[in-house]
């Protein structure tokens, strides 16, 4: 099983980019259960796809739809072709369902966040700004009641706040030292549910215990080779997610879908078609005090030829102007109140640029008020 690509490998350190070794993703394979119902997972940091492409088919891959999502670009096209949907991008700049998902495979990235971008990426927390509870807090929502979680992380940040958040959302905590100890990760597997059907003493005991291996008291117990315990069955997902993409472009994606959505072009003849066609003629001769609104209203314009020869371009519009009106009022004490009152007067304009011939106004723009 080749976990990723050579010349990617190489420099994964160096990139951020922390896969999963082949070993502990093949112990963590043991503890899940096949499915028989459709159902969604979801891996939010997915590398290359690898990962969260073997979890889909030790799960059983036709009943099976696999999602991710991974801000780097390279990366992302080596996982599009292992998954049913893979988005390049930000998981911080995507639309996703909630609760879509029967497991959650994460392993984000690790590091501290800076204290200038916290609220802008919406992290909400007390203790130590994390990367690694920066992605749970994005991530869990997605996850359905009773789904998988499978979480990879250094085991130095389970301090008492992502500690209290695990022994809240999840049931059936288990925690194990992955095989390879360069990254001091653990693997931490648990079963989402709501709070009130959380077992108190168990979640007691479970707290003590990753709080002893975040500080360094307690070293966890490597991953079994045979998983010893009731494997982790993820539940069947209703349907597949109403929302899976990304709020912004890069010019490449936005490329791609001007080409495939092709704009307003397809329907250019719907809203623009209308002023391409020949107006039809009004059923009877109009009188002058039609063509005289007509005009004015801008309903008529062009070149009109008179009967005499005389050639006007015309173009007619309407203005609206104010007229002002003051009344005086003797009170009763003797006082003079002065009333304003200010009336809307609509006034047609029609502007005819002469262009007669010999004429003496030829060249001007005539005004018929």
């Amino acid at each position: 099983m080749a976990l990723m690509f050579p010349r990617l490998a190489r420099n994964f350190i160096k990139n951020g980019y922390f896969p999963t070794d082949e070993d502990t993703l093949e112990r963590v394979l043991a503890a899940l259960a096949l499915v028989t119902e459709p159902t969604c997972i979801l891996d939010p940091c997915a590398g290359e796809g690898v990962a969260i492409a073997e979890v889909a088919h030790a799960l059983g891959r036709d009943h099976v739809r696999a999602y991710a999502v991974e801000y780097d670009a390279e990366r992302a096209a080596h996982a599009r072709p292992l998954v049913d949907r893979c988005l390049h991008g930000d998981l911080m700049d995507t639309i996703i369902s909630r609760q879509a998902f029967g497991l959650l495979w994460l392993n984000p990235p690790y590091g501290d966040l800076s204290r200038d971008v916290n609220g802008n990426l919406g992290y909400q927390g007390q203790g130590r700004a994390r990367l690694e509870k920066l992605f749970y807090q994005r991530t869990l929502s997605l996850l359905q009641y009773d789904g998988v979680l499978v979480f990879i992380v250094p085991g130095y940040i389970l301090d008492a706040e992502l500690v209290g958040w695990l022994t809240r959302h999840f049931a059936d905590v288990r925690v194990f030292r992955a095989v390879e100890t360069q990254f001091k990760q653990v693997v931490i597997l648990g079963r989402r549910v709501r709070q009130r059907d959380q077992a108190i003493d168990n979640a007691k005991a479970i707290r003590s215990h990753l709080l002893a291996i975040g500080h360094g008291d307690v070293k966890a117990e490597e991953l079994p080779v045979d998983w010893p315990f009731q494997p982790y069955a993820p539940p069947s997902s209703p349907a597949e997610p109403e929302h899976f993409y990304r709020v912004t472009l890069d010019p490449t994606q936005f490329a791609d879908e001007v080409q495939r959505l092709q704009g307003l072009w397809p329907s250019v003849d719907t809203y623009l078609g209308a002023a391409q066609q020949t107006l039809r003629p009004p059923a009877r001769a109009l009188s002058q005090w039609h063509l005289a609104l007509a005009l004015a209203a801008g309903a008529i314009s062009g070149v009109v030829t008179s009967k005499t020869g005389k050639v006007l371009v015309v173009k007619g519009d309407t203005h609206k102007e104010k007229t002002l009106q003051t009344e005086y009022t003797e009170r009763e004490d003797g006082s003079v109140a002065e009333t304003r009152i200010l009336t809307d007067r609509f006034v047609p304009v029609i502007r005819a640029w002469d262009m007669t011939s010999g004429s003496p106004t030829h060249g001007e723009v005539l005004t018929i008020r």
